[in-house]
């Protein structure tokens, strides 16, 4: 069985018993099914480390099975364990493994048991995977599970079948530690997106897809190889799919990953993300709350952080009347301008165009003359007349700001149908041109349930990266046009207003050329002839027209 495969049998056992507890496509069934994956993805990880140290590794690996052999350990052994742990590695006592905690299924009150293992673990993990809010509220690991089985006379049936589940040994995960598997990609796929589709609160999930999030970390990072000590940024990460995808590409042992959203669930899903991908010391820089309203990664006199990259795929619209007013006082951050809150508030047609706000801010967390960015807006605001919009493409452009843009194709994303583009930045300002792309025409159709959606294809990337790295101008597709003529457009950033218009033609003789006005002329006679006919004709049928 594949990791891949085993990944979602275990993800279909777990839903299965939510299910048969009354959770099914509930609210917390997705908690849950998380903590469970996670606790097991824990197990595994600390056994495979643990039989790799050099102290107790030998010990541990020729044990018949090594958490019984962990069973036997003194507390100053386990103790001593845990400082051969390579960083990062989640710390488990024996009590806490799977193999611990199954065997205990015979005793009372087995349900509290098990939750108590949970936050146990969580609390010896503390430091290394607690989040915190803006306001300095940290937020653990696990819970209390079982808590969410409102019949406690039910609890402790529902934790031995979560365990039963997770003891399965065909879900083993240790044989692929050695390799770089994206377990949260599996997991996002086939379970997360399920539960994002509704209900996604004020701040919706946007889950941007793979070619995207790839083809902005390619672009952003470049023929870069020499990078060390990057700081990565997006002040609306979601899930962190464009954090991943950037963190890939400039290496994950060579930054340090910082996000802010205003979303729980999507920051507890970041968090999976990063645990799941190598980027643990990175979770210390997860952040939940508003980042417009109180962005909370500063510097030590206060002033805002800036980045080295920054992504951001943030919510297109949003109202936000409550805030509208203490943002427009913050002239230097959101220096074009926000936008007006609307007279009546339909919380299903929000109006207020958030990501102006977003652009703002994203130029104003870049660090100067070094700091690069790319941004997913709906394609609208590259020709956009109105005001906010249009200072913030001037600014972009007068200041040399703005080096690309890419028009993608319509219904790449799965959750809103609006055509979108991806602009990039580089406040360095040592461009000479902006590469425009119109990749609107790429991509293959396919169907999601009842939807139609498009993806881009593997070479269709890579023809998009190239083009754009190489600046290359490919007849309607690519063009590299300087700020001046930019400005000349009226600030258009829309590829296909700089394309050629190509007339065709052909060669002919003087002999074909006479011929063919002679047959024009003897066309345009006969016309007329008919159309004098025709004057006659009305005119005669006209005077027989009488009134009764």
């Amino acid at each position: 069985m594949t990791t891949d495969q085993a990944t979602k049998q275990l993800i279909d056992a777990l839903k299965q018993t939510c299910g048969s507890f009354g959770l099914g496509n509930d609210g917390n069934e997705y908690k849950i099914i998380i903590q469970v994956f996670l606790y097991k993805y824990f197990n595994d990880k600390f056994g495979y480390e643990a039989k790799r140290t050099k102290l107790y590794g030998k010990r541990l690996s020729e044990a018949k099975t090594w958490d019984a052999e962990y069973d036997t350990f003194s507390e100053d052994e386990v103790d001593d364990l845990f400082t051969f742990l390579p960083a990062g590695t989640p710390r488990m006592k024996p009590e806490h493994t799977i193999a611990h905690l199954y065997n205990a299924q015979g005793m009372g009150d087995y349900s509290s048991l098990f939750d108590s293992t949970m936050l146990d673990i969580a609390d010896l993990n503390a430091d290394l995977f607690s989040m915190a809010t803006v306001n300095g509220t940290k937020l653990t690991i696990f819970e209390e599970i079982t808590r969410y089985i409102p019949d406690s006379t039910q609890r402790d049936e529902f934790a031995r079948s979560l365990m039963r589940r997770i003891a399965d040994p065909d879900t083993n995960f240790e044989p692929i530690f050695s390799e770089k598997y994206d377990f949260f990609s599996t997991m996002f796929e086939y379970l997360i997106k399920d539960y994002n589709k509704d209900g996604g609160g004020k701040y919706a999930e946007y889950y941007t897809p793979r070619s995207i999030a790839l083809i902005m970390a390619r672009l952003l990072v470049g023929n870069e190889t020499n990078l060390r000590n990057i700081e990565c940024y997006d002040p609306s990460a979601g899930s962190g799919t464009l954090l991943m995808a950037l963190a890939h590409t400039v290496g994950e042992e060579r930054c340090s990953i910082y996000s802010q959203d205003i979303s729980q669930k999507s920051s507890k899903m970041l968090r999976l993300n990063l645990i799941l991908n190598n980027l643990v010391d990175s979770i210390q820089n997860i952040l939940q709350g508003d980042t417009l309203v109180n962005p909370g990664h500063k510097n030590s006199d206060g002033s805002l952080k800036q980045f080295d990259f920054i992504v951001s795929n943030p919510p297109f619209k949003l109202d936000f009347p409550d805030t509208r007013d203490t943002l427009a006082k913050q002239t230097t951050r959101f220096w074009a301008g926000v936008p007006n809150a609307p007279k009546e508030i339909n919380p299903d047609k929000p109006k207020m165009k958030i990501y102006l706000c977003f652009i703002q801010h994203m130029i104003y967390s870049l660090k100067d003359g070094t700091g690069k960015g790319a941004i997913v807006v709906p394609t609208g605001f590259i020709t956009a007349k109105d005001s906010i919009a249009m200072k913030i493409r001037q600014t972009l452009v007068d200041e040399h700001i703005v080096y690309g843009c890419v028009t993608m194709p319509s219904n790449v994303f799965a959750t809103t149908g609006t055509n979108v583009s991806v602009l990039f930045f580089d406040k360095s300002k040592k461009h000479d041109n902006v590469t425009l792309i119109d990749a609107s025409k790429l991509g293959e159709t396919y169907k999601d349930g009842t939807t139609q959606r498009t993806r881009l294809r593997e070479d269709e990337i890579d023809k998009i990266v190239n083009t754009f790295i190489n600046a290359e101008e490919v007849e309607d597709f690519s063009v590299c046009v300087t700020y001046e003529a930019i400005a000349e457009k009226g600030y258009s950033l829309s590829a296909g207003q700089y394309f050629d218009i190509k007339i065709p033609y052909v060669d002919i003789t003087a002999e074909e050329f006479e011929q063919r006005m002679k047959e024009y002329k003897d066309t345009l006679k006969e016309q007329f002839e008919k159309g004098r006919s025709l004057e006659e004709e009305i005119i005669k049928n006209f005077g027989t027209i009488c009134i009764d």
